[in-house]
């Protein structure tokens, strides 16, 4: 079984290149395929309008994104999922819509035929990737990266090995990257194994 989306119709939009440093922000993503409209990290940024206006720019109202993905459970990565009123949330266990509950595993889980989650366990135990199958190839929005560059050993990392893990499974998939704190990148021999 192949972790690639079975169908490569999705559209990408960088909302918001994150940062960390001296103050922190996520990166926060838009990904559209069919009905699915889908914002990945709605965390920490410096006002909301960093995520409200460019999905304004794009004809997109706040209350018409259908999901939101969390790519693990920091505030940094959550705390702006409010934005969106009427969406299911993901993460690794469950989808919640309004005060239901509903378990499942992320692993393989398809929000559309192009959008699918898969486990990424390292920075946190919990940790999953979106991939996105795009006419261009599979663009990834994980955490397994901060940037392009760093950090080599993720210092908050639960397990070195895992997080190895997870980087080869993202990057045996991947055309593109999303990482958790930068602008989207494309993998060469100097990303961080």
């Amino acid at each position: 079984m192949t972790d690639k989306p079975r169908e490569s119709n999705a559209t990408v939009v960088v909302l918001a290149a994150g940062y960390v440093g001296d103050r922190v922000a996520s990166t926060v993503g838009l990904i559209s395929d069919g009905d699915a409209v889908v914002v990945v990290d709605p965390g920490m940024v410096a006002n909301r309008s960093v995520i409200i206006d460019p999905l304004e720019q794009l004809g997109i109202d706040p209350a018409a994104v259908t999901d939101v993905v969390f790519s693990h459970h920091h505030p940094d990565h959550t705390i702006n999922a409010a934005l969106f009123p009427n969406a299911r949330i993901h993460d690794h266990w469950a989808i919640y819509t309004g005060d239901i509950w509903d378990s499942r595993d992320a692993e393989g889980y398809e929000i559309s035929p192009s959008i699918k989650l898969i486990r990424t366990p390292g920075h946190s135990a919990e940790d999953i990737t979106t991939l996105a199958g795009t006419p261009e190839g599979v663009v990834a929005f994980t955490h397994v990266w901060w940037t392009a560059t760093i950090p080599d050993e993720d210092p908050y990392a639960i397990d070195a090995g895992m997080l190895r893990a997870s980087r080869k499974r993202v990057l045996d998939v991947a055309d593109q990257v999303v990482p958790g704190h930068g602008p989207l990148f494309v993998p060469d021999e100097s990303t961080p194994r």
